[in-house]
């Protein structure tokens, strides 16, 4: 699917967060057309440790290329502030791009930033990002890849400084536009009858985060045409993976838990392993029999 094309129709895109190669899998084969690889959901994955700009963009490179190898869906890859100056983010849109990525997302914030739904955020001026935007979109190689533009301004400067921000943002190159954490649906509106004219725009669902959330069906009514809920799939997990623990410690078995969980054979068949085993065999030297003893 051309990424490009298809935030043109007038259809809602929903995309799901994923971590790693298992979760873009099982997103995909639920039928989602278009998945999110969340940087916070790296750093909880990889480090177990909070989004605060702890993650480097060779780990994020690394990521991106296991699910591309995984996964023929397109995603949006969040590449944080682009790991620096204009230069360096120049580098990460080359390094993504060749690793598989769909889409880069850069942000304003200032660098290490921190979850877009975390207090006491700090951004660079307006037109340091207009810089960044500038660079990306000049270093790309396909004009299919896109350049989405966040601005996590609105909790620091308010709605009109935002909306100057997204403006400026949109005519330095950026195909898309995510401003960050709206803080009711009030604000949710304000932003979408802004700025939905200008470029598609993101909304970004999180579970106990400062934006209410909403289905994205209501979402798209406002004038969002894609919604992210990054983080989901890591908190559904640390939820089971901590239950999980709990009652096989307590009870010393996992009969307790089995209901909860694939067994051996479940989770081989969600993984493909029948099918890799039969493509592993195609590529085998036939098997010969043994030759028999002289007189045998």
């Amino acid at each position: 699917m051309n990424l490009r094309a298809r935030i043109r129709e007038d259809r809602p895109i929903l995309a799901p967060g994923i971590s790693d190669p298992l979760t873009a899998s099982i997103a995909a084969a639920t039928g989602f057309e278009m998945l999110y690889l969340s940087g916070a959901n790296i750093a909880y994955t990889r480090l177990g440790r909070p989004d605060i700009g702890l993650v480097s963009m060779n780990e994020v490179a690394e990521v991106i290329a296991q699910v591309r190898d995984r996964v023929e869906t397109p995603f949006i890859v969040d590449a944080d502030t682009g790991y620096g100056n204009a230069l360096n983010v120049q580098r990460t849109m080359r390094l993504f791009e060749r690793a598989g990525a769909n889409a880069l997302q850069f942000e304003d914030q200032t660098f290490p930033k921190r979850c877009g739904h975390l207090r006491d955020k700090s951004i660079v001026p307006s037109a340091e990002m207009v810089g960044k935007i500038k660079a990306a979109a000049d270093a790309r190689a396909s004009e299919d890849t896109l350049i989405v533009a966040r601005s996590d301004a609105l909790a620091v400067e308010g709605m009109a400084a935002t909306i100057d921000r997204a403006e400026a943002y949109a005519e330095a190159g950026a195909d898309v536009l995510f401003i960050e954490a709206p803080a009711s649906r009030e604000d949710l509106a304000a932003v979408a009858a802004r700025m939905a004219p200008v470029r598609p725009l993101i909304a970004n669902m999180v579970e106990g985060g400062m934006t209410p959330n909403d289905n994205v069906d209501n979402l798209a009514a406002l004038g969002f045409r894609i919604v992210i809920f990054p983080g989901g799939i890591v908190r559904a997990m640390a939820r089971t993976a901590r239950d999980y623990y709990a009652s096989l410690h307590q009870n010393r078995t996992n009969a307790p838990f089995r209901d909860r969980m694939f067994d051996f054979n479940g989770l081989n068949e969600l993984i493909g392993t029948p099918e890799m085993i039969a493509l592993g065999e195609r590529y085998q030297a036939p098997r010969t029999e043994p030759a028999g003893e002289e007189g045998a």
